[in-house]
């Protein structure tokens, strides 16, 4: 149930609905927006035996119930875009326009730091890196683990550049925490619950990837995990899903970006690295991915894709990743987005 306080309602008439909606067993979600305050009533049940309830409790405009399964992520209870901050001058969503880039795997300290430097230089905000690595085979590098953790700081240290990593399992996720700025979620633990809800209460903002044969309702309850266990800050990753093709390694499917728009009111970014998998193909797919509202890009860049452990097909030289910048830069100024 959506409870939609009157514009003027008091901080006391708004604290004596969130105890009437707990006592009836739910939980309390209330948003403070500028003229009013929502409060999203979430659990099991009936509430519909209680609305006369609540419509008569002081300061109450409307109570309306929630349609959608995914309750708190969904834009019916908050119209308002959500923006992500990470660190003190970044934020994703809203009019920023953030790109994160960087190796597939993290694989020596040279390495990482000659594509940070790189990065930083063309304009991304964010490093992205690998420490540890889902593989489908048990012989592919699985990544440096801790010490690849470690070398992401040090990148961080010496550019400014913050930084994003994957956690792999709910028992890593305090180590990845201490380390990355964002902890991000890759497509094969989309639905690994247990994980959903310990990144709920670890403190960091998360990016959620698309798993590659899920659908968006259960991309969107997948994320409706993380913020019921009282994380709201989800950045969503659109990055291809698997279909019949194979001229590509996914089908990156930008139809997602506006709809989940429409339907979601988090942050959505779109990887055309992995969407992709085709290094002449994640240009036009950035550029493409502003055009359909997307609000950041996660894009694979590596100083010698031939020698990469991992994914070196996709993954851009220094120079041509300065190059897709450039394209995005004025892609981003005509959708009014600022970088």
């Amino acid at each position: 149930m959506i409870i939609s306080m009157k514009a003027g309602a008091t901080q006391a008439q708004v604290a004596h609905v969130i105890e009437k909606i707990e006592s009836y067993g739910y939980q309390a979600h209330p948003i403070y927006g500028q003229e009013r305050v929502v409060i999203g009533a979430i659990g099991n049940g009936q509430m519909k035996d209680h609305i006369q309830s609540l419509e008569s409790a002081p300061g109450v405009d409307s109570v309306m119930p929630i349609l959608k399964p995914f309750k708190l992520v969904g834009r019916e209870l908050k119209k308002e875009k959500t923006f992500v901050r990470v660190g003190d001058n970044i934020e994703v969503g809203n009019s920023h326009f953030i790109v994160m880039a960087g190796p597939c795997s993290v694989e020596s300290r040279e390495q990482l730091m000659t594509t940070a430097v790189a990065v930083k230089e063309a304009g991304a905000q964010i490093l992205r890196g690998g420490a540890y690595k889902p593989r489908t085979s048990p012989y592919d590098f699985q990544g440096l683990e801790e010490e690849g953790l470690k070398l992401l700081a040090e990148a961080r240290e010496a550019t400014g550049l913050k930084v994003v990593t994957e956690v792999l399992s709910d028992g890593q996720v305090s180590l990845v925490a201490e380390y990355a700025d964002i902890v991000q979620v890759g497509a094969r633990n989309m639905q690994n619950f247990a994980l959903l809800k310990k990144l709920g209460k670890c403190g960091r903002p998360i990016l959620l990837k698309r798993g590659m044969s899920s659908t968006v309702r259960e991309f969107l309850l997948s994320a409706e995990y993380i913020v019921s266990e009282g994380n709201p800050h989800v950045i969503l990753c659109e990055r291809g899903i698997r279909t019949f093709e194979t001229y590509t390694r996914n089908t990156l499917d930008l139809s997602a970006v506006p709809l989940l728009n429409e339907l979601s009111h988090l942050p959505v970014v779109v990887d055309p690295s992995h969407g992709t998998g085709k290094r002449s193909l994640i240009k036009p797919m950035a550029k493409a991915a502003v055009a359909a509202g997307a609000d950041g890009l996660l894009i694979e860049v590596h100083p010698n894709p031939e020698e990469a452990f991992s994914d070196g097909p996709q993954s851009l030289q220094p120079a041509e990743f300065a190059d897709l910048m450039q394209a995005v830069r004025q892609y981003a100024a005509i959708e009014n987005r600022r970088m």
